[in-house]
């Protein structure tokens, strides 16, 4: 089974001035104190396995872990920075879409037996089944599963989502299986979205829906906002809840690039029209644009068909 973020049928058309339906979010980019600590901690926790990695003439160590040849992380080990504050604009938190509820308990499993985790809490929200997680540096994940995209409910272009407690004992009773218990890693997954932390929720607004074309999802709840593209639930998000006020980010560990794979060249110079429009600069390699957000976080943008290799030689 392939696990992947699809349209809705009640998903918004798509302009000039909108992102594609066949959008995927791509593998996270995280800069790390502690390479060997924090990838040892991803290959249990997560049942990932080390895909590549490349040491930089700058001594920087740069390695993509993942499910198969899927990568879902790519750590940069640099050593010496700040640790994350978690009051500043960054990351909420790294989504992992598993493909159904035996996945999903299996390795809600494997990472809250990890000592070095720490389990944040639960949310049933309508469209998806959740569990939160903080990695030793501080970095938050988020392990999920959709539902049926039937089961979504959508008025005026919006869906509908809540946090519902689940009881994580319940749940691992009845959805874990023995298969799944024991090999975890063998399912597939994908990253599924990126929640972010920002200063202003409308200065987000003006930069990822106005100009990088995402739509509008949820955009009701209380300091946050909810896009996607093609009717997905959300491919990101962004919230003030601990980072009101917060400004450009200094270098520090925790998130150093969000990127996200585009449907083909058109939708790639759509992107860049847009950006131009608002005067914002980029870089554009001819097969990705990167681009900064208002807080300073790198968000690329690449045609279909990005290896591991081009993942290392950003």
């Amino acid at each position: 089974m392939t696990v992947s973020p699809q349209a809705s049928p009640s998903a918004p058309a798509v302009g000039e001035q909108h992102l594609s339906a066949d959008l995927a979010m791509d593998a996270v980019t995280l800069r790390v104190g502690d390479l060997e600590l924090m990838s040892s901690y991803y290959e249990n926790a997560l049942a990932l396995t080390p895909i590549e990695e490349r040491a930089r003439a700058n001594g920087e160590v740069h390695r993509v872990l993942g499910r198969g040849d899927v990568p879902f992380f790519r750590l940069v080990a640099t050593p010496g920075l700040p640790g994350v504050d978690p009051r500043q604009a960054g990351l909420f938190h790294t989504a992992i879409l598993l493909e159904d509820q035996s996945a999903l308990a299996g390795t809600v499993l494997r990472a809250a037996q990890d000592p070095r985790s720490r389990f944040v809490g639960t949310g049933d929200h309508l469209v998806s089944e959740a569990f939160y997680f903080t990695d030793p540096e501080g970095n938050g994940i988020e392990l999920y599963r959709d539902r049926p995209r039937d089961q979504w409910q959508w008025t005026n272009g919006q869906v509908a989502m809540d946090s519902l407690f689940i009881d994580p004992e319940k749940y691992l009773a009845e959805h874990l299986t023995d298969e799944v218990s024991a090999e975890p890693g063998t399912r597939p997954g994908v990253v599924g979205h990126v929640h972010l932390q920002v200063g202003d929720v409308d200065a987000a607004r003006r930069f990822y829906i106005d100009t990088l074309g995402f739509e509008t999802t949820v955009g009701t709840h209380p300091g946050a906002l909810f896009a996607a593209a093609g009717g997905y639930h959300h491919h990101v998000a962004m919230n003030t809840w601990n980072s009101r006020g917060a400004g450009p980010r200094a270098a520090a560990l925790g998130l150093a690039d969000v990127a996200i794979t585009l449907s083909d060249r058109e939708d790639l110079d759509a992107l860049t029209a847009r950006l131009t429009r608002a005067g914002l600069p980029f870089a554009d390699s001819g097969r990705s644009v990167r681009v900064e957000d208002p807080w300073g976080t790198p968000v690329t943008l690449s045609l279909p068909g990005t290896d591991t290799e081009e993942l290392l030689a950003r």
